[in-house]
C-alpha cells in the first residue's frame, strides 16, 4: 500500500502519485513547462526565495508566463528576512518588488523572526552572535520558524524553491517534487536540472536584476555572517558556512528542527486553548 502524505488544506498525496509526478516532469523540456504544470495543478501555490540567481530566474519566468497568458496568475512571492541580510539583498528586494509585483498590485510577502523588527531587537532578545553560540537555535529563529509561520498564515499548499542538483551536497539527489512532512507542504524545484551556467545565461539574456554582491565574487548569498566570496574553481555554494560541514540553513532541512517546531506548535495550541 502506497504511503499517504496528509498536507495543508485537506490535501492528500500518495507516494505513488509523487513518483508519477517526478517521472512525468522528467519528460518536460523546460522549467517553464514545469512552472505552468504546477500553476494549474496546485491551489495555494507560492514561491520562496532569498534572491539567489535561480530564484530570480524563476521570478522572471513566472512574470513572463503571466504576461503572455493571464490564465496563469502571477505566483505570490515569500522572502524570509532574517534581519541579518546584506544591505545589497534588501536593495534587490525593492528592485524586484518594483519590477515584477508593483505593476500587478502585488506585494512580496516578507516574514521576519517573530516579534523582532531589526537586528538590534533580535540581539536584545536572544543575545549577541547567536549563530556562534547556538547555530541550530539561530537557524530556527531566523529562518525555519518564519518560513513555517508563512506556510500557515498564507494557507500554502505548495512552494517553488530555487534548489538545483548542480549545487551539490544533499541537493545532488534533488527531485522535481518533494514533500515537506513537517510543514505539510509540497516543494517544487523547477530548475532542478539546470547548471549554474544555464541559470546565469538566462539571467543575462533576459536582463534579470541581480544582487550587486555577484560582482564581488559571491555566487550564493545568505546572511552576512555566514557568506563569503567564491574562489575560481570552487563550488557555487562553497562560500556559505565556510569551513563547516553544514550545507543547508534549515528551511529545506526541517527534520533538524522537528523538536523546535513541535514545542512551538504545542505552545501555540496551549495559548489558543487558554484564550478560548
Amino acid at each position: 500500500m502506497s504511503k499517504v502524505y496528509e498536507l495543508n488544506n485537506n490535501i492528500s498525496v500518495t507516494k505513488q502519485q509523487l513518483d508519477h509526478w517526478n517521472k512525468f516532469l522528467g519528460t518536460l523540456s523546460t522549467p517553464q513547462e514545469i512552472l505552468k504544470w504546477a500553476i494549474v495543478t496546485f491551489p495555494g501555490l507560492f514561491q520562496t526565495t532569498a534572491f539567489g540567481l535561480t530564484g530570480l530566474a524563476t521570478i522572471d519566468m513566472l512574470y513572463k508566463i503571466h504576461s503572455e497568458d493571464e490564465q496563469y496568475p502571477l505566483v505570490p512571492l515569500i522572502f524570509i528576512d532574517t534581519l541579518h541580510n546584506f544591505p545589497q539583498t534588501l536593495d534587490l528586494l525593492q528592485v524586484v518588488q518594483d519590477k515584477y509585483y508593483k505593476p500587478l498590485n502585488q506585494s512580496i510577502n516578507v516574514f521576519k523572526p517573530i516579534n523582532c523588527s531589526d537586528e538590534t531587537e533580535f540581539a536584545n532578545k536572544y543575545g549577541d552572535l547567536l549563530w556562534e553560540v547556538d547555530e541550530d537555535k539561530y537557524d530556527f529563529l531566523a529562518k525555519v520558524e518564519p518560513a513555517s509561520r508563512a506556510y500557515k498564515e498564507l494557507n500554502i499548499t505548495a512552494v517553488f524553491t530555487g534548489r538545483r542538483k548542480s549545487q551539490g551536497a544533499a541537493r545532488s539527489e534533488l527531485k522535481f517534487v518533494e514533500i515537506d512532512e513537517l510543514n505539510k507542504i509540497i516543494k517544487i524545484n523547477p530548475l532542478a536540472n539546470w547548471t549554474f551556467n544555464e541559470v546565469q545565461s538566462y539571467i543575462q539574456e533576459n536582463n534579470v536584476p541581480t544582487n550587486e554582491l555577484l560582482k564581488l565574487g559571491y555566487k550564493s548569498i545568505g546572511d552576512y555572517h555566514s557568506t563569503q566570496p567564491v574562489k575560481e574553481g570552487e563550488d557555487e555554494r562553497s562560500g556559505r558556512w565556510k569551513g563547516k560541514t553544514k550545507t543547508e540553513c534549515g528551511i529545506h532541512e526541517t527534520s533538524r528542527f522537528a523538536q523546535f517546531l513541535k514545542e512551538k506548535n504545542e505552545s501555540s495550541n496551549e495559548s489558543a486553548t487558554t484564550k478560548a
